[in-house]
Protein backbone atom coordinates (compact mmCIF):
# COMPACT_ATOMS: atom_id res chain seq x y z
CA UNK A 1 0.00 0.00 0.00
CA UNK A 2 1.38 3.37 -0.92
CA UNK A 3 -1.49 5.11 0.81
CA UNK A 4 -3.26 3.51 3.69
CA UNK A 5 -2.31 0.21 5.24
CA UNK A 6 1.26 1.20 6.08
CA UNK A 7 0.46 1.98 9.71
CA UNK A 8 -1.16 -1.45 10.00
CA UNK A 9 2.04 -3.00 8.64
CA UNK A 10 4.03 -1.12 11.29
CA UNK A 11 1.84 -2.61 14.03
CA UNK A 12 2.17 -6.10 12.57
CA UNK A 13 5.94 -5.72 12.40
CA UNK A 14 6.18 -4.46 15.99
CA UNK A 15 4.14 -7.50 17.02
CA UNK A 16 6.46 -9.74 14.98
CA UNK A 17 9.49 -8.27 16.77
CA UNK A 18 7.62 -9.20 19.92
CA UNK A 19 10.01 -7.98 22.59
CA UNK A 20 12.46 -5.12 23.01
CA UNK A 21 15.21 -7.77 23.36
CA UNK A 22 14.65 -8.76 19.71
CA UNK A 23 15.08 -5.28 18.21
CA UNK A 24 18.82 -5.64 17.54
CA UNK A 25 18.20 -8.84 15.58
CA UNK A 26 15.64 -7.09 13.35
CA UNK A 27 17.88 -4.06 12.86
CA UNK A 28 20.61 -6.46 11.72
CA UNK A 29 18.17 -8.00 9.23
CA UNK A 30 17.46 -4.56 7.75
CA UNK A 31 21.18 -4.04 7.20
CA UNK A 32 21.78 -7.53 5.76
CA UNK A 33 21.93 -7.13 1.97
CA UNK A 34 20.94 -10.80 1.59
CA UNK A 35 17.73 -10.28 3.54
CA UNK A 36 14.80 -8.44 1.94
CA UNK A 37 13.47 -7.39 5.35
CA UNK A 38 12.32 -3.75 5.41
CA UNK A 39 11.61 -1.71 8.49
CA UNK A 40 8.04 -0.47 8.23
CA UNK A 41 7.34 3.17 9.09
CA UNK A 42 10.78 4.43 8.07
CA UNK A 43 11.73 6.53 5.07
CA UNK A 44 9.70 8.84 2.84
CA UNK A 45 10.16 9.90 -0.76
CA UNK A 46 9.77 13.61 0.14
CA UNK A 47 10.98 13.90 3.74
CA UNK A 48 14.69 13.07 3.76
CA UNK A 49 14.98 13.69 7.48
CA UNK A 50 12.62 13.09 10.38
CA UNK A 51 9.07 13.43 9.00
CA UNK A 52 7.58 16.45 10.81
CA UNK A 53 4.22 14.66 10.95
CA UNK A 54 5.88 11.78 12.80
CA UNK A 55 7.24 14.23 15.39
CA UNK A 56 3.72 15.58 15.92
CA UNK A 57 2.25 12.09 16.23
CA UNK A 58 4.98 11.00 18.63
CA UNK A 59 4.10 14.00 20.80
CA UNK A 60 0.39 13.18 20.51
CA UNK A 61 1.08 9.57 21.55
CA UNK A 62 2.97 10.81 24.62
CA UNK A 63 0.24 13.34 25.42
CA UNK A 64 -2.52 10.72 25.14
CA UNK A 65 -0.53 8.41 27.40
CA UNK A 66 -0.11 11.18 30.01
CA UNK A 67 -3.88 11.79 29.87
CA UNK A 68 -4.56 8.16 30.72
CA UNK A 69 -5.22 6.68 27.28
CA UNK A 70 -4.01 3.09 27.54
CA UNK A 71 -1.20 2.41 25.10
CA UNK A 72 0.18 -1.02 24.30
CA UNK A 73 3.27 -0.65 26.49
CA UNK A 74 5.11 -3.57 24.90
CA UNK A 75 4.70 -2.21 21.36
CA UNK A 76 5.52 1.32 22.55
CA UNK A 77 8.78 0.09 24.11
CA UNK A 78 9.69 -1.82 20.95
CA UNK A 79 8.92 1.23 18.77
CA UNK A 80 10.97 3.50 21.04
CA UNK A 81 13.95 1.13 20.90
CA UNK A 82 13.73 0.78 17.10
CA UNK A 83 13.64 4.56 16.73
CA UNK A 84 16.48 5.10 19.23
CA UNK A 85 18.77 2.72 17.35
CA UNK A 86 17.80 3.93 13.87
CA UNK A 87 18.36 7.61 14.71
CA UNK A 88 21.96 6.89 15.77
CA UNK A 89 22.87 4.23 13.20
CA UNK A 90 24.89 5.34 10.15
CA UNK A 91 23.09 2.78 7.96
CA UNK A 92 19.77 4.56 8.52
CA UNK A 93 21.22 8.09 8.51
CA UNK A 94 23.07 7.58 5.20
CA UNK A 95 19.90 6.26 3.58
CA UNK A 96 17.62 8.97 5.03
CA UNK A 97 15.59 6.36 6.88
CA UNK A 98 13.80 8.24 9.61
CA UNK A 99 10.40 7.58 11.19
CA UNK A 100 7.53 8.61 8.95
CA UNK A 101 3.90 9.40 9.71
CA UNK A 102 2.93 5.72 9.73
CA UNK A 103 5.39 4.78 12.46
CA UNK A 104 3.22 6.20 15.26
CA UNK A 105 -0.24 6.53 13.71
CA UNK A 106 -1.11 2.84 14.07
CA UNK A 107 -0.28 2.71 17.77
CA UNK A 108 -2.35 5.86 18.33
CA UNK A 109 -5.35 4.54 16.39
CA UNK A 110 -5.16 1.25 18.30
CA UNK A 111 -5.01 3.11 21.65
CA UNK A 112 -8.11 5.05 20.59
CA UNK A 113 -9.83 1.68 20.02
CA UNK A 114 -10.23 2.21 16.29
CA UNK A 115 -10.40 -1.20 14.60
CA UNK A 116 -7.56 -1.95 12.18
CA UNK A 117 -10.03 -2.29 9.30
CA UNK A 118 -10.81 1.43 9.73
CA UNK A 119 -7.19 2.64 9.66
CA UNK A 120 -7.26 3.30 5.90
CA UNK A 121 -10.68 5.03 5.97
CA UNK A 122 -9.43 7.30 8.80
CA UNK A 123 -6.38 8.10 6.65
CA UNK A 124 -8.63 8.87 3.66
CA UNK A 125 -10.95 11.14 5.65
CA UNK A 126 -8.03 13.48 6.26
CA UNK A 127 -7.26 13.62 2.55
CA UNK A 128 -10.80 14.01 1.22
CA UNK A 129 -10.96 17.81 1.43
CA UNK A 130 -7.70 18.14 -0.52
CA UNK A 131 -8.87 15.68 -3.16
CA UNK A 132 -12.16 17.59 -3.54
CA UNK A 133 -10.27 20.88 -3.88
CA UNK A 134 -8.03 19.38 -6.57
CA UNK A 135 -11.06 18.04 -8.43
CA UNK A 136 -12.85 21.42 -8.30
CA UNK A 137 -9.70 23.18 -9.50
CA UNK A 138 -9.37 20.67 -12.32
CA UNK A 139 -13.02 20.97 -13.40
CA UNK A 140 -12.84 24.78 -13.46
CA UNK A 141 -9.69 24.77 -15.57
CA UNK A 142 -10.31 25.63 -19.25
CA UNK A 143 -7.65 23.09 -20.23
CA UNK A 144 -9.30 20.33 -18.18
CA UNK A 145 -8.87 16.90 -19.63
CA UNK A 146 -9.42 13.52 -18.15
CA UNK A 147 -7.24 13.37 -15.06
CA UNK A 148 -6.01 9.84 -15.58
CA UNK A 149 -6.46 7.80 -18.75
CA UNK A 150 -7.76 4.82 -16.79
CA UNK A 151 -10.55 6.80 -15.13
CA UNK A 152 -13.98 5.58 -16.04
CA UNK A 153 -17.10 7.21 -14.66
CA UNK A 154 -19.57 4.53 -13.60
CA UNK A 155 -22.23 6.66 -11.87
CA UNK A 156 -25.46 8.18 -13.17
Amino acid sequence: HLHGGANEKVLLQLEEIGDVKNVDKYIARVKDKNDNFKLMGFGHRVYKSYDPRAKILKGLKDELHQKGVKMDERLSEIAAKVEEIALKDEYFIERNLYPNVDFYSGTILRALKIPVRFFTPVFVIGRTVGWCAQLLEHVKSPQARITRPRQVYVGD
